[in-house]
């Protein structure tokens, strides 16, 4: 009940963490990799010391290539970004890397994308995250039909949707302050992780719905009078223990690939860390307490629709 009752209080921290989210995208912003907006990545290992990246630098700058991104990959490794290389310009670019062989390296990606297959991945990928979350909300409504009192099931799906968004708007305000520090770029990893958070916040919280739709049924059965206020509370109370456990080791699994996994996925393994906390205190903290004054709201709209008697 602690947390129905100083709902308010959550409902006023949740919205700040939101506003630096939001605050952060606006102003940082998220820069796009090739895979969105074309391009070439050419990622090579050193096999002895690394070159300075100003080194590099000096030496790539000499080649006219445009605005190049070049930064360390793990303990000995170089990513470079460029506009789309050519066959010739890509043997270039190693033979840079590599100080006309007094450096030996070792190259372990070179990916290349046009500028309209990547805008195309982008578009793509938008519309995936509009299904996704246009496919959730129609399924709690339908999934909620018989329960109408004293919130009608589309206002489930609502919240559900409000949830969702909060869970891809934290982690992404979370990665344009990571990419402001480390250089990291939105690429298909990172629409991919959005959309496992999607479906892991919306797991975590259909089951609090779904415990306070029992203790409705429950109570019109056995013709039981109850606050909802109290259901919602009992509900939450209840299932407290199961999402934070669950959580706890999604999390601990996830800080383990972000220190000892591989440079690859750290990135990626951020925003699902994130997107995980985001979406375990959003389910608890935010999606069962709003339930609430929308219930009051739905009362307080039934009250005055209703037909004056003569």
């Amino acid at each position: 009940m602690f947390i129905v009752r100083h709902r308010k209080l959550f409902f006023i921290l949740t919205g700040m963490i939101l506003a630096i989210a939001i605050g952060a995208i606006a102003i940082l912003g998220l820069p796009l990799s090739i895979d969105f907006k074309g391009g070439s990545l050419v990622e090579v290992t050193y096999n002895t010391e690394r070159p300075s990246l100003d080194t590099l630098h000096e030496s790539i700058d000499q080649l006219a290539l445009g605005e190049v991104s070049l930064r360390e990959s793990g303990e000995n490794g170089v990513v470079l970004r460029s506009r789309t290389l050519t066959p010739e310009e890509h043997n270039t670019v190693l033979a840079t890397l590599s100080q006309d062989g007094a450096a030996m390296l070792t190259e372990q990606r070179f990916n290349s994308i046009g500028p309209s297959l990547g805008a195309e991945l982008g578009i793509k990928a938008l519309y995936a995250l509009l299904a996704v979350i246009a496919a959730i909300m129609l399924y709690i409504a339908w999934a909620f039909r018989r329960v109408s009192r004293p919130v009608s099931s589309w206002v489930y799906g609502l919240i559900v949707v409000i949830i969702l968004i909060h869970d891809v708007i934290i982690p992404a305000g979370f990665y344009a302050i990571l990419a402001h520090f480390t250089g990291a770029e939105v690429d298909a990893l990172f629409v991919v992780a959005l959309l496992a958070i999607l479906g892991y916040s919306v797991n975590d919280t259909i089951v609090i719905f779904d415990r306070v739709r029992e203790h409705l049924h429950t109570n019109d059965e056995h013709r039981v009078v109850e606050d909802f206020e109290v259901t919602v509370g009992k509900s939450v109370t209840e299932t407290l223990g199961r999402s934070i456990n669950t959580s706890l080791t999604v999390v601990l699994a996830l800080l383990a690939l972000v220190f000892v996994g591989s440079s690859a996925t750290v990135d990626f393994s951020w925003v699902l860390l994130v997107g995980v906390i985001a979406g375990t205190y959003s389910s608890i903290l935010l999606a069962a307490p709003l339930l609430i004054p929308l219930s009051k709201k739905f009362v307080a709209t039934t009250a005055v629709s209703k037909p004056k008697k003569k």
